[in-house]
């Protein structure tokens, strides 16, 4: 344990912001595991929560929860689906 006040107040801010980056990131996968699921079932929500989910992730990445290469790699790839699911279904 800390025993300098400056240090017990950090550890406080670190374990704060631990939660905080911890709830962003089980948003991040619930979102990608719902638009992965959305995108296979070719459902009428889709656009909204691909949208949605590269707005998360960009925004985590600004905050620096994630790196900014991870999210565009992850967008990326929710893009890629997405696209060559959107094109079959036209077919």
């Amino acid at each position: 344990m800390p025993i300098k006040k400056s240090a017990m107040k950090e550890l406080r801010k670190s374990k704060k912001r631990a939660l905080r980056n911890k709830q962003v990131l089980d948003n991040i996968k619930t979102l990608i595991k719902k638009s992965r699921k959305e995108i296979e079932a070719k459902g009428e929500k889709t656009g909204d929560l691909v949208k949605q989910t590269i707005k998360t992730l960009d925004k985590a990445a600004q905050h620096k929860v994630i790196k900014r290469n991870t999210a565009a790699r992850k967008k990326s790839r929710l893009m890629k689906l997405f696209n060559a699911n959107i094109h079959k279904s036209e077919r």
